[in-house]
């Protein structure tokens, strides 16, 4: 006679996710101990973890959640194999949670976010794999966006009157729109700069202009091109293209200002 239920299987199933012939298994097991039956659970989670790791995890999801005040965040990155696992909405619950724990508990330490990748593939039976879990702190205050398909999602970073509004967490929108490399022209080295301006002119040398003219071609699409995709305030508004990102910024927010942004997207 069994030692256990089919309230302990379901009560077992509902704990860990696990399927329910798996969950029926580990109790025969475990002779009806529901403590070692999430043990074996977990070893064959490990087993199972080992067996998949080296398959691609193409697919995945972001999760951003904030403290009360808006002064800490915590981030996670959770890439699977298929859209399939990373859609469904056990996946985002865990995906949730791997961010909350970092708010809570500060940034994981890579044996934890192994243990938690361990967990994942066990729920939902194809690699996993934990590749962000991290915690941000701010003096002033964040502002996020999570992309509709959940597969990137952004941070701002600001101070000042209007830090942590709706007009800031638009630019969380305009850097997983259009992602830039630094948020104001002073953060562009001259290296940065010199080689951009080396791959124009070689462009344009291609083309077959003459050195010259190659050089003020070269110039123009730096500063008319490459400036405007790269800086976060030289960038179009997606909103309304007819301003910059720091017109906006100008009108919409006054007396604020941005510190920093992070771009968080499955394949990064």
């Amino acid at each position: 006679m069994s030692n256990y239920t089919a309230q302990d299987v379901k009560k077992l199933r509902e704990e860990t996710d696990a399927p329910m012939m798996e969950c029926k298994g580990a109790l025969e097991e475990a002779d009806g101990d529901m403590t070692r039956a999430k043990e074996i659970l977990r070893e064959k989670g490990k087993a199972s973890a080992g067996k998949k790791a080296g398959r691609e995890t193409n697919a995945g999801r972001v999760g951003i959640t904030l403290s009360d005040d808006a002064t800490k965040a915590g981030v996670a990155l959770v890439e699977s194999e298929t859209d399939f696992v990373s859609n469904n909405e056990g996946f985002v619950g865990a995906t949730n949670d791997v961010a909350k724990e970092a708010l809570a508990s500060g940034t994981l330490s890579d044996a934890r976010k192994q243990e938690l990748s361990v967990d994942v593939v066990a729920k939902f039976r194809e690699n996993c794999v934990v590749k962000i879990a991290d915690q941000m702190t701010t003096s002033g205050k964040f502002s996020i966006y999570v992309h509709h398909d959940g597969s990137k999602g952004a941070i701002i970073e600001s101070e000042g009157d209007a830090a942590g509004s709706e007009a800031i967490r638009k630019l969380a929108v305009q850097v997983v729109a259009s992602p830039p490399q630094v948020v104001s022209k002073d953060q562009l080295s001259q290296t940065l700069l010199n080689s951009e301006y080396q791959i124009q002119y070689t462009r344009a040398i291609g083309e077959g202009k003459p050195a010259n003219i190659a050089e003020n071609i070269a110039k123009g699409r730096v500063n008319k091109e490459f400036i405007k995709e790269a800086v976060l305030m030289e960038q179009p508004f997606y909103a309304d293209p007819s301003k910059t990102v720091g017109q906006y910024l100008a009108e919409e927010a006054k007396n604020t200002k941005v510190l920093s942004f992070r771009l968080i997207a499955v394949g990064q």
